[in-house]
């Protein structure tokens, strides 16, 4: 999985490509210890294409750093395969998560 960070009027978001899982998944929860202010953290799925209890595990901790930072939170361009699990664990209904628009 690659990372590339973009950082915008004090927005970052975290564009990510591959699968976010048991391997990549210490990547991101790294590349989120390291933010130290924000007013938003965006995390665009548009390139992901699987997620484990890893990457939820993740995701988890990225909305918890963002709530430390008083930041809003939201993973953006979800896949309808990624969503289908993110649906199933619930984890939808306790994040801002959105599906990709096509």
């Amino acid at each position: 999985m690659t990372i590339e960070q973009k950082k915008e009027n004090g927005i970052i978001t975290l564009l990510l490509d591959g699968w976010l899982d048991h391997d990549s998944s210490p990547d991101l929860e790294a590349v989120i210890s390291e933010i130290t202010e924000t007013n938003q953290l965006t995390i665009d799925f548009a390139k992901v294409e699987y997620i484990s209890s890893a990457g939820i595990r993740a995701l988890v901790a990225a909305h918890r750093k963002a709530k430390e930072l008083d930041a809003e939170f939201s993973v953006i361009n979800v896949n309808p395969e990624v969503m289908s699990i993110l649906s199933m664990t619930g984890i939808n209904k306790k994040l801002d998560i959105r599906a990709s628009e096509e």
